[in-house]
């Protein structure tokens, strides 16, 4: 994982034309986002004949991710990030916990940005794989150039799930995914670009990267 130091972010919502910023603490963000092999061997399932180990996982709903995100702890002898009652439902965050989990909205922007003040962070076509260069089909994690940070893919192939509500007056359970996909235009495959659905969605171009608290 890649240690990625304190800084300040400013996020937007470009729905309600409202900007804040957030002060960001030192975090561990995973390099990759997370791939098959690594999902289904924590997951104890095989893979579909038809996937590659070394691509994103997809298809994979919020919920499910935060369900791996203890399941990887608890194998890696950390402690559990979030507390989720018999029915599947999260109670709360452990705050002090080390263990693996998903990045918060502010987190994943600035990690993405890496010290940059644009919508990308380098030419897009050298970054990510998008619906101009992707043949339309997913690609495997590390293929295209980092962003200054170390983090690959942080634009293009896979959605990324955030922890966060996106807007829990209007939309209630839904939650913020970042970053575009192979199946995205050039639009949607920037820092700022935000969308959400419900934590049971899930869908063949969203997957998820893991994060940690230091």
């Amino acid at each position: 994982m890649v240690k990625i130091p304190a800084g300040k972010v400013e996020l937007r919502d470009d729905r309600i034309k409202k900007q804040w910023q957030v002060q960001v603490k030192p975090f561990l963000l995973a390099k990759y986002v997370v791939t098959a092999e690594l999902y289904y061997a924590i997951m104890n399932r095989a893979l579909n004949g038809n996937e590659n180990s070394n691509k994103p996982v997809v298809n994979i709903s919020w919920n499910d991710a935060i369900i791996f995100c203890n399941l990887l702890s608890k194998k890696a002898g950390l402690k559990e990030y979030y507390s989720i009652n018999d029915g599947g439902q999260i109670v709360s965050c452990n705050l002090d916990s080390n263990g693996y989990r998903l990045p918060f909205e502010a987190e994943w922007q600035y990690a993405c940005k890496a010290g940059t003040t644009g919508y990308i962070y380098g030419e897009l076509k050298e970054i990510a794989w998008y619906n101009e260069n992707s043949s339309g089909h997913i690609h495997e994690v590390g293929k295209k150039e980092p962003n200054a940070w170390g983090l690959y893919d942080m634009l293009g192939n896979v959605w990324e799930w955030c922890y966060d509500l996106y807007d829990e007056q209007v939309y209630g359970s839904y939650r913020i995914f970042r970053g575009g996909s192979w199946a995205e235009a050039a639009r949607g495959c920037g820092a700022t670009c935000r969308r959400r659905s419900h934590p049971t969605f899930h869908i063949d171009d969203l997957g998820f990267r893991l994060a940690r608290s230091i």
